[in-house]
């Protein structure tokens, strides 16, 4: 299950509940095939997402 839509910065953070990658609304994202999985892809996008929030400011 993914959106067409790209992910936008008030999304963040993702939160994973069993296999499903939801953003902080609540909004399906994606589904893992694992939850092991799905944490990992959550916690990559929500350090990037971070990182480039930082260099928003610090720009």
């Amino acid at each position: 299950m993914a959106t067409d839509t790209p992910l936008k910065p008030d999304d963040f953070p993702l939160e994973v509940e069993d296999q499903k990658l939801r953003t902080q609304k609540g909004k399906p994202v994606a589904t893992a095939s694992s939850h092991k999985l799905a944490d990992q892809i959550a916690e990559q996008l929500n350090e990037h997402a971070h990182r480039e929030e930082q260099d928003r400011w610090s720009a």
